[in-house]
């Protein structure tokens, strides 16, 4: 971002927006735009590039004797320049093939000695006095392209009083003085505005810099207060009523009768300065206020625009375009529209790509009469993704992706219309139309109430209720001071303004960070809480790592086919994202195991697990699911779960030397990690939706202490041929949280003094009762029966026999059990497992055996 020194100092002049900035010193507000504004990349000094240049008027011209393009020119430079020949008048000769030169006209001279300003920086042109047809020429009188003013070069500069004044029109006067040339640009960083859309306008900047000198900033009167213009003549111009959500406020204007010519060199002088080419005063002066303003617009011209209409009147609006659209743009490039573009539009077609560039069928040149003047504010998201998607990096784009305000389009708009009305013979020729997404008469301000307290306390500082008041005021806030309590109106333009933090980061700002004391505020020394939920994720890391399993770190996101390939449908399950940093990170993902089983493959390849040809990978991240984003405390943001997904994975070499399934290698480490708790019971997708991965055969729903946690298996066929898994590969995912509370909920339990004593128990259950209801049944009986003489006791699985009768199966169980206050007897037991017995029979449909 370019700031301009000469033009803050010209609006001051002109508007009385704020003292002039050069009256601050240069070096001072580098230094203060440095430490309490934006990193300063650059500091140009455009005045040296002039040095040596002098205005000069043309006292006498003729013909060259011996060419006829060239004249004999005699100029009065004020008898300033030394060491040159003059005539007995003191006026110095100069040969000029212009086509404009003539007597009594006003030029710029380059003396003998100076370089031409347009060839500083390359391949300086330095001037001499030399013969050209006989006549000796000293230096040269110059045209606005060898000043580095413009590209024009058909004829000499001409300097007009009614530009400059009289007072600078007098021979010898440094050339520099004019236009602003001897000039300061300050080039900050873009990112460091990221959050100031108005400093992306000198008016912004200018504002600023009073402000961190302590200064009051007034917005000039066309920007703060606008008038609305007058209809002199009818151009029939409409709009839809009804705009799209992408666009917060559109609102155009029709003039007549323009004068479309070159802009006046003072305009010219400036967009040179800021790195823009002159094109003519109407499209140079939308550059020009957007520079100052920060808001972009844009002018078509108007008999262009109706030509492209269906019916007799003229409609323009915004819209998205359609697909298979073109548009053929002001750079000469024609590109393809997508849905996903905002076009500016007539009722049949495109003429201008929205927030970024106009079309080459409207544009105004030189036959131009009517113009449409254009300001909007579009969704500086979409404005982004459609300059990326186009290549298209334009001043407009880098002002509407930061967010511009659109409470100021009309203002500028108005500005505008004036100044062609003044400087081009425009009149007004339609109603301003004026059309948004929100309510333009209603208070839209943003207002922020704090407190004296709240402020001090984050800075560090000692600051008064008085003191802020001055210092948010100066850059134009509205403060409302009662005791300590300050409620705070934010300006129209100031879209960054939300929450306290946001007051207190301004009054940090202005009032000068170099200025609050620089010492460590006061804290406590007693130690921060342990975060319980990273020591128990470090803690399994830890385990897992002895284990032999090797940690991976994948991205958060997945592609739409990995989901599908893995049994998943994204479109039932996962959060799209509109946005995505790559197309292969469309999704958030549901489970970590799609992420997990898609390096299986790669790790092979690379020759993972070393001569073993085996590995165990493990990962702990997020996963997000929409059927599980519902809650007293969900804020429409995606719920996040912390997972555990791990994998084996043995070759077909490797895996004949172990003995069944691999779904045993991975229940292992799960067995390893909850301490031999989890109860396995068949897969049932009711109750853990995201088993898609999983051959539904061979898998298992974890549970501990009757709570579904985890799920546990093999994989599918067609998991494991789109990922290209070996056929002895197995894992298990679960979630952090639940293991965690039941690790925690875990406690001491003293041994028994007195020996224990243990009994089997067998029941014969029909075939499809699941061990895990057979398991969870006999451990609540065992706890009931215990309870009551308060005995320490154990259940542990030992084996399950099928006999010839496949409709029945049989399930033994060792019980443990010891007393705390004596030495167990025989009957106690039997009498324990009596009561087991006689349930089961009731519960289950089982006998003991």
């Amino acid at each position: 971002m370019k700031v301009s020194l000469d033009s803050l100092k010209v609006q001051a002049q002109k508007y009385g927006t704020s003292s002039d900035p050069y009256s601050y010193g240069i070096d001072d507000i580098i230094r203060r735009i440095g430490h309490q504004l934006g990193a300063v990349e650059e500091v140009i000094r455009t005045g040296g590039k002039y040095d040596g240049v002098l205005v000069a008027k043309v006292v006498a011209c003729e013909k060259h004797p011996d060419a006829d393009k060239l004249s004999l020119c005699m100029i009065d430079d004020g008898g300033v320049t030394a060491d040159v020949e003059r005539d007995e008048n003191g006026n110095v000769q100069v040969v000029c093939g212009a086509p404009n030169v003539r007597e009594g006209i006003t030029v710029a001279w380059l003396p003998p000695g100076s370089t031409v300003p347009s060839t500083r920086g390359h391949d300086p042109f330095v001037l001499g006095v030399r013969e050209l047809r006989g006549k000796v020429s000293n230096g040269m009188i110059a045209s606005a392209k060898e000043l580095g003013i413009s590209d024009e070069h058909e004829g000499i500069l001409e300097i007009d009083p009614q530009e400059v004044g009289e007072d600078l029109m007098a021979p010898g006067t440094e050339f520099k003085k004019l236009y602003g040339l001897d000039d300061v640009i300050i080039d900050c960083e873009n990112k460091m505005f990221t959050h100031r859309p108005d400093c992306f306008g000198a008016m912004g900047v200018g504002r600023e810099i009073a402000g961190i000198f302590g200064d009051k900033y007034t917005s000039p009167q066309w920007y703060a207060n606008p008038v609305m213009p007058e209809v002199e003549t009818d151009l029939p111009l409409s709009t839809p009523e009804e705009l799209i959500d992408l666009v917060p406020r559109f609102s155009a204007i029709a003039m007549s009768d323009v004068e479309v010519k070159p802009s006046p060199m003072w305009l010219q002088s400036f967009l040179s300065r800021m790195g823009q080419k002159s094109i003519n005063n109407i499209v140079d002066y939308t550059n020009y206020f957007m520079m100052i303003s920060g808001q972009p617009l844009h002018a078509f011209d108007y008999d262009k625009v109706k030509s492209l209409c269906d019916g007799d009147s003229v409609v323009i609006s915004p819209r998205m375009a359609n697909k298979g659209e073109t548009l053929k743009l002001l750079n000469g490039k024609t590109i393809e529209l997508t849905e996903g573009d905002i076009v500016i539009a007539t009722d049949s077609r495109p003429i201008a790509l929205g927030g970024v560039m106009g079309g080459s069928e409207t544009e105004v040149d030189g036959h131009t009469k009517n113009i449409i003047i254009e300001g909007a504010n579009f969704d500086m998201y979409n404005i982004r993704r459609t300059s990326m998607r186009h290549g298209l990096f334009t001043d407009a784009v880098a002002r509407f992706n930061k967010g511009q305000s659109p409470l100021q389009n009309i203002a500028v708009i108005i500005k505008m219309v004036d100044e062609v009305k003044n400087n081009a013979g425009g009149k007004v020729a339609s109603e301003l139309l004026d059309k948004a997404n929100f309510d333009v008469n209603a208070d839209n301000l943003n207002r922020v109430s704090v407190t004296v307290d709240f402020i001090n306390k984050r800075l560090g500082s000692s600051l008064g209720a008085s003191d802020i008041k001055t210092l948010l005021e100066n850059v134009e806030f509205m403060v409302e001071v009662e005791n300590d309590s300050l409620s705070i109106t934010a300006p129209f333009w100031r879209m960054d303004i939300a929450i306290g933090e946001d007051i207190v980061e301004e009054v940090g700002r202005l009032h000068g960070y170099a200025n609050l004391p620089v010492e460590l505020p006061p804290r406590n020394s007693k130690p921060a809480p342990k975060n319980s939920a990273r020591e128990f994720k470090q803690e399994l890391r830890d385990k897992l790592s002895r284990a032999g399993a090797t940690e991976v770190l994948t991205y958060s996101f997945v592609h739409g086919d990995l989901m599908r390939k893995t049994g998943t449908d994204p479109d039932k399950w996962a959060f799209h994202l509109r946005n995505a940093l790559s197309p292969d990170l469309q999704y958030y993902r549901t489970s970590l195991m799609p992420s997990l089983l898609a390096k299986v493959h790669k790790n092979i390849r690379e020759g993972a697990g070393s001569d073993d040809n085996e590995f165990v990978i493990y990962e702990i991240g997020k996963a997000h699911v929409k059927e599980h984003n519902e809650g007293e405390n969900n804020d429409g943001l995606p719920v996040e779960m912390n997972r555990l997904a791990l994998v084996f994975v043995a070759d077909d070499r490797t895996a004949g030397k172990y003995h069944g399934a691999p779904y045993y290698q991975a229940k292992k480490y799960l067995d390893y990690i909850t301490d031999g708790q989890a109860v396995y019971s068949p897969l049932d997708t009711t109750e853990f939706p995201i088993t898609g991965a999983y051959n539904k055969k061979r898998s298992a729903t974890v549970k501990v202490n009757g709570q579904i946690f985890a799920v546990l298996g093999e994989f599918s066929a067609k998991t494991t041929n789109s990922l290209k898994l070996p056929k002895y590969t197995a894992g298990f995912e679960l979630t952090l949280e639940l293991l965690e509370d039941e690790r925690s909920a875990g406690k001491y339990e003293p041994m028994s003094n007195y020996p224990s004593t243990s009994q089997d128990i067998t029941l014969e259950v029909p075939s499809d009762t699941a061990w895990g209801r057979v398991y969870d049944f006999i451990r609540a009986e065992v706890a009931v029966g215990s309870a009551e003489d308060d005995l320490v006791y154990e259940v542990v699985p030992l084996d399950i026999f099928q006999p010839e009768d496949d409709s029945l199966r049989r399930m033994s169980f060792r019980t443990k059990f010891a007393s705390r206050r004596k030495t167990m007897k025989t009957e106690e037991i039997s009498r324990i497992l009596q009561h087991i017995e006689t349930q089961a029979k009731e519960t289950l449909n089982a006998r003991r055996i």
